[in-house]
């Protein structure tokens, strides 16, 4: 455990240090791409600017969500702070969502009425753009992406980086062609990718809170599982969910076999969730099955209320 925690602890330095990295390379950019976004007229260039305030915001964030996460469990704070890092991932869904609302209404009165813009500073900014974005996207790529805090992150400066090329694609066009329709076409392309990142953020924290079972793993299958490991009688009360994004636990009331050990069926049955699920983190409530339950298989008294389906051994009627 020791040597797992300390590992913990340098995964979430590690994370700090590239978010930070790319934070400052963001925000030096930031500043340079408002004032030529102004100078120029360009809404895309702008936008380009509001999606890079937000990005280091989602940055800004993230790390603050790391630094409190990494806060030991304490008083009522049973699971520590680490469902803050899903907030942060949620907030990160939001902002890109509620952006491209925003953009997506500039952009449109644009299309229809649009304003002068110089093509060669567009171009020459979206270029630059570009490079910083992909510097910064390695950055935060090198960080621990299976966090949803920090993938949240990272879709903010993946989508920049879609949106600096779109610009560029936009300048192109208006300096050959004098279509300055392009600018706002290019920012409804970026409107499209920021939305369909914030829903999948937005969906994926939202399952953390509701305390959906991760996806790719199946409560059903693992019950059954479960009920036909040696000694097994029943499987109920199966809970799975996330404490944070890679952080399954798992609750659940077994019964055994009147003859068999408990505590043997207990360890067996946590040391499968590990190795099979990766699941570090089980609450396994074990009792002695009751006469009645192996006679005829219906559901003993044990729990008046169960929460679910209950998983049989082979060889026993299932609940009706």
């Amino acid at each position: 455990m020791g040597a797992g925690h300390e590992h913990t602890h340098a995964t979430a330095d590690s994370d700090r240090r590239w978010l930070a990295a790319a934070l400052a390379v963001i925000l030096v950019f930031m500043i340079g791409e408002v004032t030529v976004g102004i100078l120029a007229g360009s809404l895309a260039l702008l936008s380009d600017a509001a999606h890079m305030l937000t990005d280091a915001a989602s940055i800004a964030l993230a790390l603050w969500a790391i630094r409190l996460a990494a806060r030991p469990a304490a008083g009522r704070m049973t699971y520590g702070w680490k469902r803050v890092e899903i907030l942060s991932a949620q907030a990160n869904g939001l902002t890109l969502l509620l952006l491209a609302v925003w953009l997506g209404y500039e952009a449109i009165r644009r299309l229809i009425d649009p304003p002068a813009v110089t093509g060669g500073l567009v171009l020459i900014t979206a270029l630059v753009g570009i490079v910083v974005n992909l510097l910064a996207t390695w950055m935060i790529s090198r960080a621990n992406r299976t966090s949803l805090n920090v993938e949240g992150a990272y879709q903010h400066i993946l989508n920049d980086l879609f949106a600096f090329i779109a610009t560029a694609v936009a300048g192109v066009i208006i300096l050959l062609t004098g279509f300055a329709r392009a600018d706002a076409l290019a920012t409804l392309v970026v409107v499209v990718l920021m939305i369909k990142a914030g829903v999948e953020l937005v969906r994926s924290a939202s399952r953390i809170f509701l305390e959906a079972a991760p996806a790719d793993l199946d409560p059903d299958e693992i019950g059954r599982a479960m009920a036909a490991r040696d000694g097994v009688v029943e499987v109920h009360d199966l809970h799975i969910w996330e404490i944070t994004s890679g952080s399954p636990a798992l609750s659940a009331h077994v019964l055994v076999d009147p003859g068999r050990d408990c505590h043997a069926v207990r360890e067996d049955l946590a040391r499968w969730l590990h190795d099979e699920h990766h699941i570090e983190h089980a609450t396994l409530q074990v009792d002695h099955a009751v006469p009645r339950l192996l006679d005829i298989g219906h559901a003993d008294d044990h729990c008046e209320d169960n929460h679910g389906p209950a998983h049989r051994a082979r060889g026993l009627q299932p609940e009706r």
